[in-house]
């Protein structure tokens, strides 16, 4: 199998992360390879470009109310032994 071509698991990944960062042209090139292929992770793309879309308008909603969501001391030590954990 060649470098650029990646399986459903890989591609998920790297179109998550192309979110936050530009990927290499190797893996850009791979990925859209594999979406013309791949039915499933087109229809992944799509949605994790929705929800990207979705969350920066309610993002922009919530800077309207006056205090911001805070979580109890008990939820945030919960959540960080989790990330721990994995």
């Amino acid at each position: 199998m060649n470098h650029w071509m990646f399986n459903c698991k890989e591609v998920t990944y790297m179109v998550s992360e192309s979110l936050d960062r530009r990927l290499p042209f190797f893996k850009r090139i791979g990925i859209r390879m594999h979406l013309l292929m791949c039915k499933f992770c087109s229809r992944f793309r799509r949605q994790l470009l929705l929800l990207k879309e979705v969350s920066r308008a309610h993002g922009t909603h919530l800077e309207q109310f006056e205090s911001p969501v805070t979580l109890s001391p008990e939820a945030r030590s919960r959540i960080k032994q989790t990330m721990q954990q994995h």
